[in-house]
């Protein structure tokens, strides 16, 4: 006879990172299992590549704001809380009153970089998990196979080699970038 594990509840998962072993490290809940995000310096280049890229696109396209590592919690899931690398939320989705705290909707578009410990299986899992609660789009970069997979809500998913160009579709409007550029940072 197997034993169900019990799942954490968000409630749970709040008390565990508030403790004082806690605070300086970051967590994930993900379907009530705590994931520790544990990133390494390709990982934090690329990150700071897109979110650089980003800060030029949007300063001339004002359409809406990049976040770096801001935790998304859909209000009636209590067993999930994901924290992309990069979200965008476009300004139309945007709450100007949100200062602290989690953001109760996911992000326009949610951008994965892949660290050792991640699996390809629960990346997959995540941006589908995204994608079912609102995101627009999902980028997937995978550094060690110099790969981008790229979800979009009601298309089937595109993956791009180092030969090709990414965009932004119609989250990001003319927002372009050569898949190269991303992984010779």
């Amino acid at each position: 006879m197997a034993v169900e594990q019990k799942r954490m509840t968000y409630s749970e998962f709040e008390q565990f990172i508030a403790a004082p072993e806690n605070r300086d490290r970051r967590f994930e809940l993900i379907n009530g299992e705590i994931v520790e995000v544990s990133p390494n310096k390709t990982h934090g280049r690329i990150a700071h590549f897109i979110s650089g890229m980003l800060f030029v696109y949007l300063r001339q396209n004002p359409i809406g704001f990049v976040d770096l590592e801001a935790r998304y919690k859909m209000p009636l899931d209590n067993h999930n809380a994901v924290m992309p690398d990069l979200a965008f939320t476009s300004i139309e989705r945007e709450d100007p009153d949100l200062k602290t705290g989690v953001i109760p909707q996911m992000p326009d578009l949610a951008v994965e970089i892949k660290s050792p410990n991640d699996s390809y299986v629960g990346m997959r899992d995540k941006a589908a998990y995204y994608i079912s609660n609102g995101a627009r789009m999902v980028w997937l970069i995978y550094p060690e196979k110099r790969l981008i997979d790229v979800y979009r809500q009601g298309a089937d998913l595109q993956i791009l080699n180092e030969h090709e160009i990414f965009d932004g579709g119609d989250v990001l409007p003319g927002f372009t970038l050569p898949v190269r550029e991303v992984f010779d940072v």
